[in-house]
């Protein structure tokens, strides 16, 4: 699993790669990596950030990271795909980045179920390119304000067309 030296946890810090940047806001700590190809594919961004820190070692989509989650804490995993899914059923067309909702959020959308975790998982194509946005959060009780959370970090994204 590559590991990628960027990432900060101070205001106003600005991370960038290949078209993916994010402004990280205080208490958060970002790290932005190119995943591991398959033979004969691009290695695309996998941007990974939380509340808590963030282990070296960790998979695309938290593992390493959610099970050591508090209850107040948000993880967050912008998974991007290869240009057979952009617009495709599973990727549709959107305006603006997606954000998340208190109803967003159930113990079911988990890629592992943690108790007292719940997660979303969103598919998209925007500015040309196809991504997963997975957030979980340390406590389904607290969804509505931890889904808040998630956005102010959200809200920071800029992704850029293809080059």
């Amino acid at each position: 699993m590559p590991i990628d030296p960027v990432g900060q946890q101070a205001d106003g810090f600005r991370i960038s790669l290949r078209g993916t940047s994010v402004d990280v806001p205080p208490g958060w700590e970002v790290r932005i990596r190119q995943g591991a190809p398959e033979p004969g594919e691009v290695r695309l961004p996998v941007l990974h950030a939380s509340t808590d820190p963030l282990p070296a070692e960790r998979a695309d989509y938290g593992g390493g990271v959610v099970e050591r989650l508090r209850s107040a804490s948000v993880f967050v995993a912008l998974v991007e795909f290869g240009e057979e899914s952009i617009g495709s059923n599973l990727f549709p067309e959107v305006g603006e980045l997606p954000r998340v909702s208190a109803q967003d959020f159930h113990p079911f959308q988990l890629q592992r179920r943690i108790v007292g975790q719940a997660g979303s998982q969103t598919f998209f194509t925007f500015a040309g390119r196809a991504f997963c946005l997975y957030v979980v959060i340390g406590s389904f009780a607290r969804r509505g304000g931890l889904a808040r959370k998630a956005n102010e970090l959200i809200e920071r994204l800029e992704i850029e067309p293809p080059k």
